[in-house]
């Protein structure tokens, strides 16, 4: 069974920065794509940002330009970094990743709150 942990949430102020990690207990290597979801108070929980094993990734509109997404496969984590952070942004940042053999896994979640 695959662990994912994030870490890096906080409180930060409209205009700042957040660097959100992603550990996998196991080679994440496995995983066709690993992502980052984000659910707002009352929201659904809505795609942020996603990179495949190839290397592509995909940004949701609401965050293009700045956010983010990369992976140090020797640390077998993701990072997603994120400037110019704006009140919208603020909401429980899960991590998730793919496997077509495995299926999906998600992380516990870490809050993000910016204020305005």
């Amino acid at each position: 069974q695959v662990q994912l942990v994030e870490s890096g949430g906080g409180l930060v102020q409209t205009g700042g920065s957040l660097r959100l990690s992603c550990a996998a207990s196991g080679s994440i290597f496995m995983f066709n794509v690993m992502g980052w979801y984000r659910q707002a108070p009352g929201k659904q929980r809505e795609p942020v940002a996603d990179i495949f094993s190839d290397g592509n990734s995909y940004y949701a509109d609401s965050v293009k330009g700045r956010v983010t997404i990369f992976r140090d496969n020797a640390r077998n984590t993701v990072y997603l970094q994120m400037n110019s952070l704006k009140p919208e942004d603020t909401g429980v940042y899960y991590c998730t990743a793919t496997s077509t053999a495995a299926g999906r896994y998600w992380g516990q979640g870490t809050q993000v709150t910016v204020s305005s």
